[in-house]
């Protein structure tokens, strides 16, 4: 663009600009509410603040319309039985089916019947899938009918990050380890598996095995201080309750299963072991389950493009702004007929320099332009 492009063009340009920030403002920003009954709040004083910061907050209300846990523990220790006797339960409130994604064939003899069997000697019935594929559970997942099925077990989590971590065939690093510049890529397909069934419409159960937190002593030894879900780091604190098989040996080699809940966000859980746990030990929680949608957080991609989307727009406004305030400064310089009001033009870029950028050697430019020509008026008049 020159400096003495006609102003028309501009004009066009700063149309463009502003076009772009209220199409980008349509597609990323929610509808302001409309009334005060929108934000939940019944005085005008309340009314106003949410007004005022452009309606972002609402009054809190519970969007978990489903259950979403996970159980972890050792081989053996109860977590199949445990997800299927919570899953008939949740699955027989709804009038919906299982979907079972088995990636060590756990669940064989859960689907028939064995009298011999002390809890639930009858069969159970749900809908699996045998896999240990990290790409077809998560197909699976995203093919879920919640009219059909309105629970999700994975059992175990632990098989499907482990297939996320063998995926990998790019180059190691010297101690043959993943390049930290993979994880991110490598774990995408994970993640998006864990937001699926955390927002998704139904309940979900994941289950995972037991692993152990190492940590360095003050003499630089390497101990074992606790346990954790063999999983990526953060999937254990990712749903809303989270219970730790611990199984108790009894004379003759038998054992008690035994469930410690680690977390329980509705407070009623947290800290409790219970016995042969069955849906009895979690329908307190299921009761205070809203129903309806679920309430969605999204993947980090989602947050991601929602960020780029915010920044284009931010950049968009800016550089709005920048050639609106270029097109003020400009039109004052050419409508000045003498010095003084050339140099009462010139003081509209006063500390506007940086916000100005490269508008202003433009306007600079422009500006002694002028100059010349008021000198050379003056000239011909004297």
């Amino acid at each position: 663009m020159s400096d003495n492009e006609p102003l028309s063009f501009l004009e066009g340009q700063l149309r463009k600009s502003i076009e772009l920030v209220k199409a980008r403002r349509i597609n990323v920003e929610p509808q302001t509410p409309s009334s005060s009954s929108d934000y939940g709040a019944p005085g005008k004083a309340q009314e106003k603040k949410a007004v005022s910061n452009g309606g972002r907050f609402k009054k809190a209300t519970s969007e978990q319309a489903f259950l979403k846990a996970a159980l972890y523990g050792k081989a053996g220790s109860g977590k199949t039985l445990t997800s299927l006797l919570w899953a008939e339960g949740l699955a027989q409130k709804d009038g919906r089916r299982v979907a079972y994604v088995d990636t060590e064939r756990g669940t064989e003899f859960y689907s028939m019947t064995i009298p011999e069997r002390q809890v639930h000697p009858e069969a159970f019935d749900f809908d699996r899938l045998v896999t240990s594929s990290l790409f077809e559970a998560l197909e699976a997942v995203e093919q879920i009918d919640p009219s059909v099925y309105s629970v999700v077990v994975i059992d175990s989590i632990t098989h499907l990050w482990e297939a996320a971590r063998n995926s990998y065939t790019g180059r190691k690093t010297s101690q043959g380890g993943i390049p930290i510049q993979a994880w991110g890529e490598l774990k995408k397909p994970y993640k998006k598996l864990i937001s699926l069934l955390l927002d998704g419409n139904f309940h979900s159960i994941i289950c995972g095995r037991e692993g152990v937190v190492m940590e360095e002593d003050e003499a630089g030894d390497t101990k074992v201080t606790g346990t954790r879900m063999k999983s990526e780091g953060e999937t254990p604190h990712e749903p809303h309750v989270l219970g730790r098989m611990t199984p108790q040996l009894q004379m003759g080699s038998t054992s008690i299963v035994r469930v410690f809940f680690e977390k329980d966000r509705s407070g009623i859980l947290t800290g409790k072991t219970f016995e042969w746990p069955t849906y009895a030990t979690i329908q307190p929680v299921v009761s205070y389950l809203s129903g309806g949608t679920q309430g969605k957080l999204g993947t980090a991609d989602d947050a991601a493009g929602i960020d780029a989307a915010k920044a284009e727009e931010r950049e968009a406004r800016v550089e709005a702004e920048r050639l609106a305030l270029y097109m003020q400064i400009k039109n004052a310089i050419e409508q000045a007929s003498s010095v003084d009001a050339l140099k009462a033009a010139w003081s509209l870029t006063t500390g506007k320099k940086q916000k100005l950028g490269d508008y202003w050697d433009r306007l600079d430019a422009v500006k002694n332009a002028k100059k010349a020509e008021v000198a050379q008026a003056m000239v011909g008049v004297a």
